[in-house]
């Protein structure tokens, strides 16, 4: 908001300045009455102001008013300077912001208009064609840059995209491995027994264990894992780990989690990452400030909220950390919401569900 507000008032300010050069010229040489003046340096110099709003309507108002005030004979043509440059500055604008064939045919329309109220002489028509030339080009030329920017951001983000979501899918593949080893000595177990209710006890475990694997099944994206991690996969029960960390890093954690910390595991591993990530940041941005960690386990949802106190500006683009947030939410079909808090600072809140 603010750099936009500087580049209004760069505009405002170039408008003020070709409008006292319009209206110098109009009163000095030819000793124009008021009534013509200010209309004619508004009319010029004014679409200036508005040009990254309405550029092709600030382009053809400074050009029909610029053709008008000279071929009206209320400015002379050797004081055409300021006025042809209202007009690059709206064409300029036209070639960032418009498709070649309409910039095209704005600097068409610019360079026939100037060029034919410029007196006629074939060294004015050259400096008006190759001034308007030498704009668009400049302008083109931005366009064609922002493009690629554009592009390669995207692309950057597709790609922190798909790492965040290997990197879920291995940690998942971790859950579903786990569960899946776990039937499989309870199977064998009941093979094996003798007695009806150590069999009927390693069933029971088997469905809920079945059951708990279908579920983070759903969200694994099927991808073949090339590395092994043996490491146990985190949950609720690090957080405070995780607190004490943040606190080393100059972040004072307030950490508060209520309820039942037995969570589904592929659950307590996202809680885990999410708050990881917000803590990460709040170091990264926000140190040396204080932050509460509040998660609430009921038997619908884990909700997880992080709030710090620090300036509350974060890059929301192509960060891989608020992505890898928003992905793991998204498995498991919860909420998620990032930005400046109430009361000042940065606040992440996500809403798990458990069922």
């Amino acid at each position: 908001m603010i750099a936009r507000l500087h580049l209004y008032l760069v505009d405002l300010t170039a408008a003020v300045v070709i409008g006292v050069l319009v209206g110098y010229a109009m009163v000095e040489h030819q000793d124009k009455s008021w009534w013509l003046v200010v209309p004619g340096t508004l009319l010029v110099a004014l679409p200036v102001t508005v040009r990254r709003i309405w550029p092709v309507t600030a382009l053809v108002v400074s050009t029909a008013a610029t053709a008008a005030v000279v071929v009206g004979q209320v400015l002379p043509t050797e004081a055409l300077g300021a006025p042809v440059g209202a007009v690059c500055f709206a064409l300029y604008t036209v070639a960032v912001d418009r498709s070649r064939r309409w910039s095209l045919a704005a600097l068409a329309f610019a360079v026939v208009a100037i060029a034919g109220v410029s007196g006629g002489e074939p060294e004015n028509v050259f400096v008006v064609l190759t001034a308007m030339s030498a704009v668009w080009i400049i302008g083109y030329t931005t366009r064609m840059r922002r493009s690629y920017l554009e592009r390669e951001r995207a692309q950057q983000g597709e790609q922190a995209l798909s790492d965040e979501r290997l990197r879920i899918a291995r940690e998942l593949h971790d859950v579903v491995a786990h569960n899946l080893s776990l039937i499989a000595v309870q199977a064998g177990n009941a093979a094996h027994v003798r007695s009806p209710e150590h069999a009927y006890e390693a069933l029971q475990v088997i469905s809920e264990t079945s059951r708990a694997a279908l579920t983070e099944m759903r969200g694994l994206l099927g991808v073949l894992r090339a590395d092994a991690d043996l490491a146990p996969s985190p949950g609720l029960d690090g957080l405070a780990d995780l607190a004490d960390r943040a606190s080393l890093a100059g972040v004072r954690v307030a950490l508060q989690v209520r309820g039942d910390t037995e969570v589904p595991e592929g659950i307590g591993l996202s809680a885990y990452r999410i708050v990881q990530e917000a803590l990460t940041n709040v170091v990264k941005h926000a140190a040396p400030a204080s932050c509460t960690v509040s998660v609430d386990v009921t038997p619908e949802a884990v909700r997880v909220d992080v709030a710090d106190d620090g300036p509350g500006v974060r890059e929301l683009g192509v960060g891989h950390g608020l992505i890898g947030m928003r992905e793991r939410v998204a498995v498991y079909g919860g909420t998620f919401s990032a930005g400046p808090g109430p009361d000042g600072g940065f606040r992440v809140v996500a809403e798990l569900p458990t069922r």
